[in-house]
């Protein structure tokens, strides 16, 4: 006969945010109990637990992003519980492909999605190295099968049936690189995976990270359209680190906690610091793989029905003049519900003229990766 078991999910802080026209609820701190005929088999940072306790301080994501992990648990916990008295189980069933896993990037971004809960499959794919990197992801206890993909002949099969594919591949930025430099190295790296992703899983939610991100992600979608499966709801360019660093930067500024700060960044994407203080060792690896976590982890919590997902990337947009424009969006099942205009209104006269200043620079980025495609045409 089987037993009965308790399981309780508790929240233990207050969620504010701060920042002018954000749509994210408020949330107070409150306990709920479930009652399950089977202990709950979860995943709580490193190891298998019988409950999940979300708080602030525990989240791997920290504090400002430990309000979006209850937003995900806490309705389908009581969902769970009103229709079956069954609690809460998440369910492992995502297949994950990153396309450059044995990088800077890659690697820490393996390791942070081989955290979730929600992958089933981790699939590896770099031109070399990668199968050290999957070994070693393969001893963490959590619930993702991990394989590795080396070179164009396995590039194939590492993207079949996946739902969600993260691409950080390419060379990283060094001290005296321009954008244009990198766009040079890049943008062809990028074409050709894209041009798989369209030939083996065309229906995946696709990450972009290779940088100059106002270049790869135009790229990536004339590659889709003369593949005849461009859908501009699943394409993203990742700029989460811009919103990652103002959060931070503001904080400390402001000498806020960092849960009372949310700030959207709007435009394109940039950033140098660390190029320079690295000295020619690389460019921002281990905060681009945070970011790039905390999108990915937001595109799997809509995947699995969670409705209420708002995060910032450079995606298709009418928001402007521009084709392609950064700005906060509504994450669902089928990609991006909604551009969010908000943050674009009661500009200040500072932010209006940054605003316009920006616009030449972003066009002339976005005009140089749709001609990169256009002059070379994308294989059969």
């Amino acid at each position: 006969m089987a037993t009965t078991s308790a399981t309780t999910f508790s929240i233990g802080s207050t969620v504010s945010f701060g920042s002018r026209g954000n749509p994210l609820p408020q949330s107070k701190p409150f306990v709920a109990r479930f009652t399950s005929p089977n202990s709950l088999a979860s995943f709580s940072g490193l190891k298998a637990a019988t409950y999940v306790n979300c708080e602030s301080e525990s989240s791997f994501f920290g504090k400002e992003s430990s309000a979006a992990l209850r937003g995900s648990f806490v309705p389908k916990a009581q969902k769970a519980n009103q229709k079956s008295q069954n609690g809460l189980q998440p369910v492992a069933s995502y297949k994950f492909a990153i396309l450059g896993a044995a990088g800077g990037i890659g690697q820490p971004l393996a390791l942070l999605i081989k955290m979730s809960p929600l992958v089933s499959a981790l699939n590896l794919y770099d031109i070399a190295n990668v199968k050290g990197v999957a070994a070693d992801l393969s001893h963490c206890n959590t619930p993702s099968q991990v394989q590795d993909f080396t070179g164009a002949s396995e590039l194939g099969n590492c993207l079949k049936g996946v739902n969600v594919v993260v691409i950080p591949a390419g060379v990283p930025r060094k001290p005296g690189m321009t954008r244009d430099d990198l766009f040079n190295i890049n943008a062809n790296i990028v074409k050709t995976l894209v041009e798989a992703v369209a030939d083996n899983c065309p229906d995946a939610f696709i990450h972009i990270i290779s940088n100059p991100v106002n270049s790869t992600v135009p790229i990536a979608a004339e590659v889709l359209k003369q593949k005849g499966v461009y859908d501009p709801k699943k394409l993203f360019g990742v700029t989460t680190l811009d919103v990652v660093r103002a959060n931070t930067f503001v904080a400390q500024k402001k000498n806020l906690k960092l849960i009372d700060v949310d700030v959207p960044v709007v435009g394109g994407h940039a950033g140098t610091e660390v190029v320079e203080a690295k000295a020619g060792a690389g460019s921002a690896t281990l905060s681009m793989a945070y970011a790039a976590a905390r999108f990915v982890e937001s595109s799997l919590r809509a995947l699995d029905g969670d409705g209420d997902v708002y995060e910032c990337s450079f995606v298709q947009s009418d928001l402007t003049d521009l084709p392609f424009f950064a700005s906060r969006i509504k994450l669902g099942r089928k990609g991006i519900e909604a551009l969010i205009p908000s943050d674009l209104s009661g500009l200040s006269e500072y932010e209006e003229k940054a605003l316009e200043a920006l616009k030449p620079e972003l066009k002339a980025s976005i005009e140089k990766g749709i001609a990169f495609v256009q002059k070379q045409p994308v294989t059969a």
